[in-house]
């Protein structure tokens, strides 16, 4: 899945249903350019809402409704709930969102430890997805010319970032990089230098109990990049230095575009150098593919090589 009709999104989870007075009040009239309130809270497709202009004069906007359920991290069973089904399939839960991706957040919340007790605690969330099809016709182009990633996510994340000030917010939830944060770690973060691709993407830890560890990053396809996987011998590297070099990778990749092909080498923590491959399936979920690193000097047990 990729994006279609809806090219970004994010949530922020509350512990009580919402109304959208709330939602107005927080985001104040100045953009808001459409408000509906007769949708269910609970409409797979869209709840009460209001859309904010974001790029106007390219059919640019951003929906923001109302879900007054708990996030439906299953995504629905095509015969049991084949309406939640159609919703998560056309990506109206995010255009990179797969099954279990809210678990999957709390289990690997690795730098907000309270961020692991959300999914039981939240009630309710509040959805803001990014469109330029609203009111087009078929022949529509999914996105324009001029298409750019990262000022939409930015604007995004301001937008969601406004909505942490409702009273019963409890996180940030970016399902598409499955990530949960807290309100302060968005504070002025749209604006960094580096972007704050912490906030948007995770960096996940597994031990697969081989005698090596396994780290991967999750969300670079909201900026049109590939994820990186980062395979590795448990006794000899510091999980610590690997998040640091996938991020670093990430930021190279997002600045310069696919460069690195399968066998070169790039600089890894202590000037080891480590080897890249494109893989087609990664080794965990969700599926998407994603380069492949790994020391040079060292020999990937078998599982690693395809």
């Amino acid at each position: 899945m990729g994006k279609g009709f809806f090219t970004q999104s994010a949530c922020v989870l509350l512990s009580r249903p919402a109304v959208l007075d709330e939602v107005v009040s927080l985001l104040g009239e100045t953009g808001i350019v459409k408000r509906t309130d007769d949708r269910p809270a609970s409409d797979d497709m869209a709840g009460p809402s209001v859309v904010l202009a974001f790029r106007p004069e390219v059919n640019g906007y951003v929906d923001v409704d109302i879900q007054n359920r708990p996030w439906p991290d299953h995504m629905g069973d095509p015969k049991a709930e084949p309406m939640l089904f159609g919703a998560w399939s056309m990506g109206h839960f995010g255009p990179f969102t797969f099954p279990g991706n809210l678990q999957r957040a709390a289990e690997q919340s690795w730098g907000w430890k309270a961020g692991r007790e959300i999914p039981e605690r939240h009630r309710a969330f509040i959805r803001i997805r990014s469109t330029y099809v609203f009111g087009a016709q078929d022949e529509t182009r999914l996105m324009p010319d001029d298409y750019d990633p990262l000022g939409e996510l930015v604007f995004v994340t301001r937008v969601a970032r406004r909505l942490l000030d409702h009273p019963a917010a409890l996180a940030y939830f970016n399902p598409n990089g499955e990530t949960l944060r807290e309100r302060a770690a968005l504070e002025d973060r749209d604006a960094a230098s580096p972007p704050p691709l912490d906030v948007w993407t995770n960096v996940r830890l597994f031990n697969p109990g081989n005698g090596w560890l396994l780290m991967d990053t999750v969300g670079m396809s909201q900026l049109d990049r590939q994820d990186c996987e980062a395979c590795f011998p448990e006794e000899s590297n510091d999980p610590g230095e690997i998040d640091a070099f996938l991020r670093n990778v990430c930021l190279y990749l997002m600045e310069a575009g696919d460069v690195i092909k399968d066998g070169h080498t790039v600089d890894g923590p202590r000037g080891a150098r480590w080897r890249a491959r494109h893989i087609e399936e990664p080794l965990v979920s969700p599926p998407r593919p994603t380069l492949r690193l790994f020391p040079a000097d060292a020999q990937p047990p078998p599982e690693l090589e395809r």
